[in-house]
This record gives structure tokens, sequence and C-alpha cells, in this order.
């Protein structure tokens, strides 16, 4: 059945790019909203909205019971849970399946499946796709040891469930890995309620390459490839569509990889496939699936012209594909950046505050996904993401050139950014060139690379 009335999960720029979609495609958008966020943007662009707990997640994005009530009381048929909270949620999956509603997504068994690093990992294996070497499932410490001893040394720890870079560890020998598996489990325990681990030979210095793909529970395709390798504590800060470090032949495998991936396990929605990427042995490795719209989406969007959000909703409404693998093309290279109500200057302590003033960048191949307004209060409560500008060009370099342009337009007065991040790494050598990996921007923060620019006073 088609969907007339999206009730939406979420919160932030995400709630407002999917009331958008939903009503470029005649939708009702009903928008979630706890008590802290009653002047968000999103509520103000929704057809309606309804108010389901207090500021704590716990009491309002991420309670189950007060969500469906909510949607139920406002007579939604479906819910898009965006990113984050109850995304990938099997229990919310299947609360919203056992209501009669529409998840926009995976189904629940998906989500249990390819949310459990260990069964996704085994997905993988049988589909043929490649993992990195490490232990067949959840283990414990002894076991982690033998399956150490024969993939070699260094190792990493892993929780077989949940994702953010929690429950992870490296360790490079016998000695270590005794000490940081009890560490790794007593983490993944807290963050996830599952001690659960897995361990995986270390690729040292790895590029992080993401492939967008579709499916409609039949058949799936791809949207290409992300570059995710600008990492600060394993989050994300700097994305970019495509891998310019990619060659044709390695490109295409690893985007077949992915489709062949989805379409194994019946994928239905949008979702995102990770890889490590040795550069030099040019080979990749499947570590994860997230089954979810993703924060970078947009640089996919921008490279093919796919309107992913208004693709899922479709496909989960009960529609095929619109489109078939020959139809879907790139163009030129995308670069998204994180904008978060952080001081990079004071070890990026976060910054509630007030807007007090708001200038968007535009122009052609410029986005900006946000939820503010002049007089907003950035709530405490939650995640420090506030947008992102995402730039797109001919090139690489013209991309990062328009970065730049856009990132000097934008002012966000109230509050400090990470403006001044983005502006020292659009003009550092070694980004330009695109000589980085998952282990590069740590040790250049610490080596006193960030330089106060324009965007540093609040």
């Amino acid at each position: 059945m088609a969907i007339e009335r999206l009730f939406i999960a979420n919160r932030g720029e995400i709630a407002v790019r999917i009331v958008r979609a939903a009503q470029a495609l005649g939708i009702h958008a009903i928008q979630a909203h706890s008590e802290a966020d009653t002047d968000m943007l999103a509520v103000k662009l929704a057809d309606e909205a309804i108010c389901i707990g207090p500021a704590p997640s716990k009491d309002s994005y991420l309670n189950i019971e007060a969500v469906m009530k909510a949607a139920k009381d406002t007579g939604a048929d479906a819910i898009h849970p965006g990113y984050g909270f109850l995304s990938e949620s099997p229990r919310f999956a299947r609360a919203v399946e056992a209501a009669g509603l529409i998840f926009v997504g995976p189904t629940a068994d998906t989500i249990e499946r390819m949310g459990d690093k260990v069964a996704a990992r085994q997905a993988a294996i049988a589909a043929g796709v490649p993992v990195v070497p490490g232990s067949e499932g959840r283990i414990d410490v002894e076991d982690a040891l033998k399956v150490a001893a024969e993939i070699g040394y260094p190792v990493m720890i892993k929780a077989a469930a949940g994702g953010g870079g929690r429950g992870i560890r490296i360790a490079s020998n016998e000695a270590e890995l005794r000490t940081l598996a009890p560490q790794a489990k007593a983490e993944a325990e807290a963050a996830f309620g599952d001690g659960g681990l897995y361990i995986e030979r270390a690729i040292l210095s790895p590029r992080h390459i993401e492939v967008q793909i579709l499916g409609d529970g039949d058949t799936a395709v791809h949207c290409f490839e992300r570059e995710c390798s600008l990492q600060r504590r394993r989050q994300k800060v700097w994305e970019e569509a495509g891998a310019a470090c990619l060659d044709e032949p390695t490109r295409e495998a690893l985007c077949a990889s992915a489709v062949a991936l989805a379409k194994a396990v019946n994928y239905r929605g949008a979702g995102t496939l990770e890889y490590l990427y040795d550069e030099a042995t040019n080979a990749f490795y499947f570590i994860e699936m997230n089954t979810r719209i993703q924060v970078e989406h947009p640089v996919t969007e921008m490279l093919t012209g796919v309107d992913l959000v208004a693709e899922m909703i479709n496909v989960c409404g009960g529609a095929k594909l619109s489109m078939t693998q020959d139809q879907i093309t790139r163009s030129g290279h995308a670069i998204e950046v994180r904008i978060c109500a952080e001081d990079p200057f004071m070890q990026f302590m976060p910054w509630p505050g007030v807007v007090s003033k708001l200038v968007e960048p535009n122009g052609e191949g410029v986005r900006f996904d946000h939820f503010l307004s002049e007089g907003y209060q950035i709530p405490p409560f939650y995640d420090s993401l506030l947008g992102k500008v995402i730039v797109h060009a001919p090139t690489r370099n013209e991309a990062i050139d328009k970065l730049v342009i856009a990132l000097t337009e934008l002012e966000i007065g109230g509050t400090k950014t990470t403006v001044p991040l983005h502006l020292t790494l659009a003009a550092d050598p070694e980004v330009r060139k695109g000589a980085f990996h998952t282990q590069w921007l740590e040790p250049w923060l610490a080596a006193g690379h960030l330089i106060a620019t324009k965007g540093d006073a609040a």
C-alpha cells in the first residue's frame, strides 16, 4: 500500500530532510518531538506535530511505547526512523509491523541479522563478499587467543552488537589481548546490553569506503561509493563521493559485492555496506552494514541525482525500485562536512546556545542540510550535529574550492562550531592530495595543525 501519513520518529536535520521528501511525494508528514524540541525547524515545516515525551532521549525518541502511541493517535500508516535512536532496533521494527504500520526500512529480521556484526560477517561470506580474516562467531578470551595466533597480530577486538566505535580495542600481542578483551566486553555490555565479542586482523592505516545500496525486497542496486576516512574517535568528520583512491576495476568489484550481499538478504530500503580498503594491496574487506539512511547520504545524492530518501519511502510503501543499475550514473565529485556545535580549540567541547544569526551558503552545487533558525535554542540533550554543508563540482579540487567558499559564507551566531576544522582541512596539502586514512586525523589534530579561521568566534 502506498504511504499517505508518515510519522517521523527522529529529530534534527534528518527530520527536516524526511519532512521535505514526504511532502514532495504528496505524503502528510507528522513530526514527533520531545519537550525540548518544540521549536525545532522540522516541527514548523511538518503538516502535523506531536510531543512524545520529556527531553531525555530515553523518555522520548528512544521510548518505543511513546512513539507507537503517538503514531497511532495521529493516524499514521508508516514510520520513518531516520538514523540513530531506534533506526536499527529490531524490537522497534517489530512493534511497528505488529501495529499494522509500515516501517520505512528493512524488515526486523534483516535488521537483526545485519545489525549483529558476526551474523552480518557470516552473511557476507555466504554471498562471496571478502571479509577481514577473523573469528567465525562470538568468542571468549581463550578462543580469541587461539584465533589471534592463527591470523596474526595486531588484532581488533570488536563488539558483536552496536556501533559508533564502542567496544573496540586493538591488541598488538597476547598480553594486550588478555587485558583488552574484558574491557571491550564490559564496554559493549554497558553500551548495547550485549557483551558478545569477535576479533579480526587489524588493517593498519586503511581507507574507510562504503557503498550505498537501495533494495525493494526482491532486487537491489548500488549508487556507487563514498569515502569516509577522515574520522575522529571513529566518528566521521568529512565524507566524499566517490572515493578518489579507487581504480575503476576495484570500484566495480566493490559495488558489485555490495549488491550481491543486499540481494542475498532480500534488502528493502536504503542501506550502506562499509568496507576497509587496504591501499597497499588494493584489497577491500566488508566490515558491517548500516540498515538505515546515513548522515552522509547527501554526497551520494549530489553525485548520482538519486533522491535516496524518496526512493526508500516508495519501496517501503510497496513500490518496486524506480531505476535499474544502468540508469544510475555518477558525475563529478561531492564532499560533505559535518557542522557541529563544538569548540574544536577546546577538545571539541559541546557548545549549546541560542542561534543569534543564521546565514546559509548558496549557489549552484551547494546544499546546507540543517534544522536551525534564528532565535533557536540548541538543546544540550542530544548529538551536537547542527547540519551538513555539501558541495558538488566537476573535480575533487574544484569541490574543495567550492567547500571553502560555502564555509566562508556560512554564519551561525551564538555558538562555537567545527567550521574552523573544515577550513583548515581544506587548506591542508595532504587532504588536497587525498593522502589520508582512518588514523590520519587524530595525530594531525594532536600536532597542532588546527588554526583559527572565520567561524572561530561565537
